[in-house]
């Protein structure tokens, strides 16, 4: 809790800057899930032929995992708040479709014929008897859409567009747990606000006559009541408006030059963090970070698609997962990088700069118990006992080529079970007996912190994957002086040097924007006054 309260005292101006963010998010993307809810609502009520598709759909999108709508959004629409917005909003859509249509279609045939009794148009009915008889219906489906985008939002760091899921996914990945509080807590409490506020919009919408004490109001009261929701309205609408212009400006004003962006894993992060520096420091080029991005597809497809104009990959991922190749064993690394370039520059545009020094290969680790236990030392051994071990290694690694499929058919392992954990939660797993082989990287943090014995890749399956700058190539011809300002980085870091950095973050609790700047500033490759406004 000590370290919690430090955090937030250190850090409340960022937090309150994502906090801001997350509401400005949320707010717009339930105001567009009503402005389309309502009236889709309204329209397929009393069209059944219609309703049954149109609810099919509203029902698929809310079945789908959030991180797989999420995935399948970004190669159309790109990275940032656009798309975080349009997937909360295709969450959000459903309950307010069938609250709208419960509602409507729920209101007496009596009441209805009443109405037509009395000389009233369909579109009479429909704003003063349907619509205000539903209103407690259809608000209840907003209240509960509401709260969901809340925690929805969350998973918008994954593609850049900020929020307070920055804090728990960094928080995750550094092994935070101050980190991750600071940003599920004001989540929680901004769900719990969401509700209440809506509650008071729900009372403000509802006529007065529906309300279960209005049989005991004055007239006066009554006439207060109808002011107050009035004013209650022109509020709601207001902070809407604000959020959304806030939001497009955010996009249309103060544009950057350049965008750099990153993979999530802290190394990436840091990396993101040096190259950024660098330009701010030795260019004027104007430098915008998106950085801890989810897999190596979504930092590509950005990449490709001009979201971002360079972001630190490896020679090793570029050469199998982006431009799938079939791995070969005994690549030296020169001759990955070449192959990745020229195929990079042919493909799809994309340039190569110069290597920054560490190769972050893949590793099985095992703990000194198991390793003793079974003896072992090179994953040719693990076949003797795999099918009694179980393997953990994040979700990307069990489906890449050069990962689990791969090492399988290689060394022919199979694991008496196979199970997905994200960054650091790995070494929590083996650690505490939850799994007995884990997949590292060489230059982990961690890999100083636990006493875990890495096993030799004995039939060299994993290639070598050299971290270097991946660079559109239009930004590359405009921008020729950062090619130049980010040489320096050239066989700057060795693998050690890396691994230091990594656990100066994921041990030691340092922001990794300021592990990257500290390590430029100790080699002399930047100064302190190139910061100074």
């Amino acid at each position: 809790m000590t370290a919690f309260l430090t955090f937030l005292l250190e850090q409340h101006q960022y937090i309150f800057e994502l906090l801001l963010g997350h509401i400005q998010l949320t707010l717009l993307s339930v105001s567009i899930a009503v402005c389309l809810g309502i009236p889709l609502g309204v329209y397929i009520s009393g069209r059944d032929k219609i309703m049954k598709p149109v609810m099919g759909f509203a029902n698929l999108a809310q079945a789908l995992p959030s991180l797989a709508l999420l995935g399948f959004l970004v190669p159309y629409m790109g990275i940032g708040s656009i798309t975080a917005v349009s997937m909360v909003v295709l969450y959000s859509l459903l309950p307010i479709l069938k609250n709208t249509c419960t509602g409507l279609r729920n209101i007496s045939s009596e009441t209805l014929e009443a109405a037509k009794g009395i000389g009233m148009t369909d579109m009479q009915i429909l704003f003063k008897v349907r619509l205000p008889l539903s209103l407690p219906v259809i608000m209840a489906g907003i209240r509960i859409s509401s709260v969901n985008a809340v925690g929805l939002m969350t998973i918008a760091a994954y593609i850049g567009a900020g929020g307070l899921g920055t804090l728990v996914l960094s928080g995750i990945q550094t092994d935070n747990s101050a980190m991750i509080l600071a940003g599920a807590i004001p989540a929680c409490c901004l769900a719990l606000l969401m509700d209440f506020v809506m509650s008071k919009i729900e009372t403000a919408v509802t006529p007065v006559s529906l309300q279960p004490a209005s049989k005991k109001m004055s007239t006066k009261t009554i006439e207060q009541i109808k002011s107050q929701r009035k004013k209650t309205l022109a509020v709601a609408a207001c902070i809407i408006l604000i959020s959304g212009g806030f939001l497009l400006g955010r996009e249309l004003v103060n544009r950057p030059d350049i965008r750099i962006g990153s993979k999530d894993a802290t190394e990436s992060v840091i990396i993101g963090n040096m190259l950024a520096d660098l330009i701010e420091a030795k260019t004027d080029i104007k430098v915008e970070r998106r950085l801890a991005l989810g897999g190596t597809m979504i930092a590509f497809e950005a990449l490709r698609s001009g979201e971002i104009d360079l972001y630190p990959e490896y020679t090793g991922t570029g050469y199998s997962t982006i431009l799938k190749n079939k791995l070969r064993p005994g690549f030296t690394p020169e001759e990955m990088y070449d192959m990745v370039e020229k195929q990079m520059r042919r493909d799809h545009n994309i340039e190569l700069l110069g290597s920054l020094g560490f190769n972050n290969t893949y590793v099985l680790a095992v703990t000194k118990e198991t390793a003793e236990k079974y003896h072992l030392k090179t994953v040719t051994d693990l076949t003797r006992v795999s099918h009694n071990l179980r393997f953990g290694c994040s979700p990307e690694f069990a489906a890449r080529e050069d990962g689990l499929p791969g090492i399988e058919k290689t060394y022919g392992i199979k694991f008496k079970s196979v199970n997905n954990f994200s960054g650091t939660l790995m070494y929590t797993a083996i650690t505490s007996n939850n799994v007995d082989v884990i997949t590292a990287f060489s230059t982990d943090g961690l890999l100083q912190k636990y006493d875990l014995v890495l096993l030799e890749d004995d039939k060299n399956f994993f290639p070598p994957y050299y971290m270097c700058p991946f660079i559109n190539g239009e930004t590359a011809e405009e921008y020729p002086e950062l090619i130049e300002a980010l040489k320096v980085l050239d066989n700057a870091i060795n693998d050690s040097t890396m691994q230091s950095l990594n656990y100066e973050v994921v041990e030691k609790g340092r922001d990794r924007a300021e592990v990257a700047r500290s390590f430029l500033l100790d080699k002399g490759l930047v100064k302190t006054s190139d910061f100074e406004e």
